[in-house]
């Protein structure tokens, strides 16, 4: 009995008690005027005010070969984050197949648009800034992309691209958008990217990177160098990773696409070391659940904010107070 109750003990030291998430999705959210749609949300980000932008296909659906026309209807989302309400929209007859959205440190937008194969950066009210890549011309050279998927931007204006479904590489930038330098090749190794997805900084500077493909986490120094590799079943197949204001990297596993059948989806966040401290969500088209989860973003107050693809929508979580946790009290935002 003694040996039974401590290989009990042991077993569960070693499991992570995921059978109550920290986190619940706050219902209801966003509060989107009737009939309105965004599609299949792809790109999601927070300004300095924990306002959330979304990139939305707005009713296009991914096609091989892609169209040439723009999306017609606005493509970029302003969202009030504590009311759901729609602030503002931009983006009409801009972007033929939006991906990856990002906010800098001076609210700026910056998009990629695997459609057109460029990066661009917009300001908040949607001014274009600047813009890198030939429209539809892919290459793999100092000027073009091919499929490019997301950006993350430094303090002093520079910023890494994931360059993307065909190039599996990132490229590094100067703040005026000149070419630095580049690492990752095709393969599965150290350095190597089967689909680079999704890509973050944290405050060390270390560059994290959703292997998408490869089904891991990729973690660089500033220059390129290999850290570490996170994977695992509570990873699965990271789309899109954010990291908060204490390190903490948040990524969402938008499950594995066979034939057309989607097997399953969740949030995991991480310590700074790579360890999984807490998973929520699971696949499914219920409050909470997600349907192709494509990408994930942290805000200032600590809500969590997941796009999601077939889903076509955005949803809100929170922490749960530790009387929720304990099986009472209402729920609120945590400070951290």
């Amino acid at each position: 009995m003694i040996r039974l109750l401590l290989l009990m003990a042991v077993f569960s030291s070693a499991v992570p008690a995921f059978a109550d998430p920290e986190y619940e999705v706050v219902r209801d959210w966003p509060a989107l005027p009737e009939g309105k749609s965004l599609g299949l949300c792809a790109g999601v980000g927070i300004d300095s005010h924990d306002n959330v932008l979304v990139f939305h296909r707005n009713g296009r659906a991914w096609s091989n070969p892609f169209p040439t026309e723009p999306i017609a209807g606005p493509t970029v989302s302003l969202i009030d984050g504590r009311t759901g309400k729609l602030l503002a929209s931009w983006g009409a007859g801009e972007f033929i197949m939006p991906h990856g959205l990002t906010v800098d440190h001076e609210d700026n937008v910056w998009l990629t648009d695997v459609g057109r194969q460029q990066v661009f950066k917009y300001s908040h009210d949607g001014r274009l800034l600047l813009t890198l890549g030939e429209r539809g011309k892919p290459g793999a050279d100092k000027e073009h992309f091919n499929y490019p998927t997301d950006v993350t931007v430094l303090s002093d204006g520079s910023f890494y691209v994931s360059d993307g479904y065909r190039n599996t590489r990132v490229v590094k930038f100067n703040p005026a958008g000149q070419y630095e330098f580049e690492w990752g090749t095709k393969g599965s190794g150290p350095g190597q990217f089967n689909l680079p997805h999704g890509i973050a900084i944290d405050g060390g500077g270390r560059v994290v990177v959703c292997d998408r493909s490869n089904a891991r986490l990729q973690v660089f120094d500033p220059r390129g160098g290999f850290i570490a590799e996170w994977k695992g079943p509570e990873i699965g197949r990271p789309y899109g990773v954010s990291v908060d204001a204490h390190g903490h990297v948040f990524a969402i596993d938008g499950g594995d696409q066979l034939k057309g059948k989607l097997d399953r989806s969740k949030a995991v966040e991480l310590d700074a070391a790579g360890a999984v401290v807490n998973t929520f969500g699971s696949f499914g088209a219920g409050p909470g659940q997600f349907q192709l989860g494509h990408d994930i973003a942290v805000a200032h107050d600590g809500s969590v904010y997941v796009a999601e693809g077939k889903g076509q929508r955005v949803q809100k979580f929170i922490r749960r107070s530790s009387g929720d946790r304990e099986g009472g009290g209402a729920a609120s935002p945590s400070p951290r």
